[in-house]
């Protein structure tokens, strides 16, 4: 049995839906911030500044993925792991 069904809903109703926060005043206030510091001049405007707290989590989180999955390679790659898949019945 196949059930296909077609919903029509607006990004708004679905941020609703899933009880998301709406973010649109913390976008217009940074977007607001980074207009203010493009305004006030080349010199002195670095990007990176404005954006680093919200990428310090982002790189720690990626950098702790890819710690996992270095660890899970390293084990599934060492010979040990390798003798003992092998002498499971």
């Amino acid at each position: 049995m196949k059930i296909h069904m077609d919903v029509e809903i607006s990004a708004e109703d679905v941020r609703k839906l899933l009880g998301l926060p709406d973010v649109a005043a913390f976008q217009q206030d940074l977007l607001d911030q980074v207009r203010d510091r493009m305004v006030e001049g080349v010199e002195g405007y670095d990007p990176l500044k404005l954006f680093q707290p919200y990428l310090t989590s982002a790189y720690a989180s990626w950098d702790a993925l890819q710690k996992v999955f270095g660890a899970a390679m390293q084990s599934a790659a060492s010979p040990e792991s390798a003798s003992q898949t092998r002498e499971k019945p």
